[in-house]
């Protein structure tokens, strides 16, 4: 009688040699074959599909650039996979942690300070430069240093070289002349403008 042949030693997993080794039709084939299970092991641990589809892809990424620190024969090439897997599903938990305090903390900040023109006070100013139009040349020039340059009496004669009492005679007739106006056409039935004093 002849004696029964002996059992064969397990097959060598010879994709998991071939991608250690480099071989990227090897990564082609880890990823039809183990793929489903590291998503399987994303989507139980995360709520996000999109999320457990991209710690999947991770994962695949950094077994690649680690291959060499893979060793055959201390584990299976998907015990090696699901270990990396679980290490980017608690590294993504742990960004979309850090991504909600930060939403958190945005919403809680106080809502920023309007920054834009005050209309009423563009509205003004419109007004006023209608009624500076219609001012002798002397006034209207005095007056638009006052209101537009916010300068001094002082620093209006100094720049124009009028005399002190002209600029001050010129800004006086002009607001006498602005207060008529606006007393008779309603131009500006508020108080005056602020910025038009004047008298300075």
């Amino acid at each position: 009688m002849t004696a029964p042949p002996e059992n064969p030693d397990p097959p060598v997993d010879d994709t998991a040699l071939r991608f250690r080794a480099g071989d990227e039709a090897a990564l082609r084939e880890a990823y039809d074959r183990y793929g489903r299970a590291v998503l399987h092991l994303a989507t139980t641990m995360l709520a996000n599909r999109a999320d457990a589809e991209d710690v999947t892809q991770a994962t695949f990424v950094a077994a690649w650039l680690a291959r060499d620190t893979f060793d055959p024969a201390k584990g299976s090439l998907i015990g090696w996979l699901l270990g990396i897997g679980r290490r980017k599903v608690i590294d993504r938990m742990r960004a979309s942690a850090r991504e909600t305090r930060v939403v958190e903390t945005v919403r809680q900040l106080p809502e920023p300070a309007q920054t834009g023109p005050d209309p009423d006070r563009v509205v003004d100013r419109l007004v006023i430069a209608d009624e500076l139009a219609q001012l002798p040349d002397d006034q209207r020039r005095m007056l638009e240093l006052a209101f537009y340059d916010d300068l001094t009496h002082q620093q209006i004669a100094a720049m124009t070289g009028v005399p002190l009492g002209t600029v001050k005679s010129h800004i006086r007739r002009g607001m006498a002349s602005l207060k008529r106006r606006w007393e008779v056409d309603g131009a500006a039935p508020g108080p005056r403008p602020a910025g038009l004093s004047g008298a300075r």
